[in-house]
């Protein structure tokens, strides 16, 4: 079995694979939900996938920086398979993303970013966004599941354990919507992408 079989394999077996009518954070509409949480729960599951995950970025890495809350469990995980520290921002007043708890990146560091999943990678530019601005490089991006189209973020390459090209829709061509299908929203952020 390929290893991308096996993940995709453990995300079903989980239910971290969802299938119905979703509005996703970034407000768009897919008959697809991943809820890597799901397969996250069960720490051995946990453990395997950050491992993986850690054995396709550089290994000469200075820490990895994950986005909460999705991100936390794996990139801890990712942290600890390649034994470097694990940062994490917050949201200040404004929404924007910064370090708190006395973590900080060095200037001319090498980062690793990990996320769970990435779709539009909206978040996972802001990380990018505050590691430019301390003056340190992202060397790779890992992460379980992308769904971008390219497998590229911003230049940075994408090392993740599965890709899924599944088609995302505005809410005025999605063809679920069209047919009256009931919609569910089920991720963290507020629909439309709009921050707390």
């Amino acid at each position: 079995m390929r290893d991308d079989q096996r993940w995709m394999k453990l995300l079903e077996e989980t239910g971290a694979l969802q299938t119905g009518h979703f509005m996703l954070s970034s407000g768009r509409h897919s008959s697809h939900y991943v809820q890597c949480a799901r397969a996250l729960e069960h720490p051995g599951n946990c453990s395997q996938l950050g491992v993986a995950i850690a054995a396709g970025l550089p290994q000469n890495l200075d820490c990895i920086l994950a986005a909460p809350l999705g991100g936390l469990l794996i990139g801890y995980e990712v942290a600890r398979a390649l034994d470097v520290p694990l940062l994490f921002p917050e949201r200040d007043d404004t929404g924007t993303y910064v370090l708190r708890r006395g973590f900080r990146i060095e200037r001319g560091s090498e980062i690793g970013i990990v996320e769970d999943v990435i779709t539009t990678g909206r978040t996972t530019r802001e990380l990018l966004a505050l590691v430019r601005e301390a003056g340190a490089v992202v060397r790779a991006i890992g992460t379980i599941i992308d769904r971008t189209p390219d497998h590229l973020l911003d230049d940075a390459p994408i090392a993740s354990l599965v890709q899924l090209d599944l088609p995302t829709f505005e809410p005025s061509d999605c063809p679920q919507c069209a047919s009256g299908q009931p919609i569910s929203k089920p991720g963290s952020r507020p629909s439309g992408g709009a921050r707390p």
